[in-house]
């Protein structure tokens, strides 16, 4: 049955494009919502070009026709679009606690007008779609149906893990292992498993289940090969420590997958293997001429203000966690493996960490490494370079798309990130960019993901991890 969807600003600003996702629905937008996109307008974030392009497309529309009457919005799917206002007697008829006359009411107020004006003229149904959960428990509270707006919305439950175990023979496993291949339609237990490209498969042996071997799907061939170099190499310090590290390591070292993705929970390793391989690949393969790491200005608690100095000097706090990965592995840690406490007359002296700190600044020197704000990448063309976008689940669907296109020829992009650890107000676990590009990449042959599960930074960080 045809619907009616009226539409709150906060749905407009994340998704310019909303007027188009209701098929052949009738769209709703009160007239309160085009003076708050007014108002966001000369905002210079993400929000004002949503907003500029809000009203860009609305002016287009009332081209078409009178948007007070209704437009179509799109010939081929036969929604239309319509600007209604609030009507004082409807925002009377609202409970008294809502009569204050404010933005969310005044939507309410539409909402419910639509409601009833269609149970007398036997309209379509009425909803109200809104990101802001308070409207929505209003609206229930009113007798009104309201959606949460999930077209770009991924279920974190369901996402893609990058990874899966098929049983094996044992003579299947060691045909993978002496041809360098096998076909996947060799192995039984695989009838009917859509495996995706560059998926990574762990191989478990019928009769000895404890005997495995790690592989990864090549879609172009149907086949599974073998990860012959990831579970060896050692990059510095860094080597795969895990199941879930050795695939994505193993998809870091392979330069035919340009764009990667790495979730996991604090502590799993996913910045340090993802700059470890950078750098591996840049200073010592030359495959890529400079690393370039970068992440979102977006703080956990309270700003402290504005930062004084040059804009290297303002970075500094943002990519303290960047530096301090680098300062690992490049000679900052005294232990091999990073978990033994410092000496206290050893490079915990502050003329130590300045020589430490001096591995990377001459990186930074010679052209290798370049650690800069992603607020500056839209315009650039990025090629030849491999890129980290660290604590990417704070940058929304639409940020994602305006870093992945700056990707030149010959550049590997790698997204690092915790989804329930964001600290942007405005996405949550199942809205931003981070888990939105994995679902869309997800089977993408220049694509790969892996979910990191078993975190390795110490047992105390893994136990905070899993209990707090």
């Amino acid at each position: 049955m045809r619907k009616t969807f009226v539409l709150d600003t906060n749905v407009l600003l994340h998704d310019p494009q909303a007027l188009t996702r209701f098929e052949d629905n009738a769209v709703v937008i009160p007239i309160e919502v085009v003076e708050e996109i007014d108002r966001f307008k000369r905002d210079p974030s993400e929000k004002g070009r949503n907003a500029r392009q809000i009203s860009r497309l609305l002016d287009a529309l009332r081209e078409k026709g009178n948007l007070a009457d209704g437009v179509p919005i799109d010939d081929a799917s036969g929604g239309t679009l319509q600007v209604v206002f609030c009507r004082s007697e409807t925002l009377a008829q609202l409970p008294p606690e809502l009569k204050g006359g404010n933005g969310d009411n005044n939507i309410l107020a539409v909402a419910l007008e639509q409601l009833r004006s269609g149970l007398i003229s036997d309209q379509p149904p009425v909803v109200l779609v809104t990101k802001d959960t308070n409207l929505r428990i209003k609206a229930d509270a009113v007798g009104l149906t309201a959606q949460d707006y999930t077209t770009d919305k991924v279920d974190i439950a369901d996402l893609y893990p990058g990874v899966c175990e098929l049983m094996a023979s044992a003579s299947a496993m060691e045909q993978l292992k002496g041809d360098g291949g096998l076909a996947l339609a060799e192995l039984p237990s695989a009838a009917g498993a859509k495996l995706q490209a560059n998926e990574g498969v762990t191989l478990v042996d019928q009769a000895q289940p404890n005997h495995t071997l790690l592989a990864r799907y090549e879609a172009g061939s149907g086949r599974l090969l073998p990860l012959q170099r990831a579970g060896k190499v050692r990059l510095g310090k860094v080597s795969a420590r895990n199941r879930e590290q050795t695939f994505a390591l193993d998809l870091l070292l392979d330069p035919s997958v340009q764009l990667l993705t790495l979730v996991g929970k604090a502590g799993t390793g996913k910045t340090l293997l993802a700059l470890a391989a950078g750098l591996h690949q840049v200073a010592d393969e030359h495959l890529y001429e400079r690393l370039l790491v970068t992440r979102p200005v977006i703080s956990l608690g309270k700003e402290i203000g504005f930062l004084p100095g040059s804009l290297e000097e303002k970075m500094g706090p943002w990519m303290q966690p960047i530096i301090d990965n680098l300062d690992f592995l490049l000679g900052g840690a005294d232990a091999d493996d990073g978990r033994s406490p410092r000496p206290s007359g050893g490079s915990n002296r502050p003329g130590a960490q300045r020589g430490n700190r001096s591995n990377w600044t001459d990186l930074k020197g010679m052209g290798l490494l370049e650690v800069e704000a992603i607020s500056y990448i839209r315009g650039r063309s990025i090629p030849r370079q491999f890129m980290v976008v660290d604590e990417a689940q704070n940058l929304t669907p639409h940020e994602v798309k305006t870093i992945v296109t700056r990707v030149g020829e010959g550049t590997k992009i790698v997204f690092t990130g915790d989804p329930y650890q964001i600290d942007n107000p405005y996405v949550d676990a199942e809205s931003n960019g981070l888990t939105w590009l994995v679902e869309r990449f997800k089977g993408q042959r220049l694509a790969g993901h892996v979910t990191l599960i078993r975190g390795e930074r110490s047992e105390l960080a893994e136990l905070a991890a899993n209990l707090l």
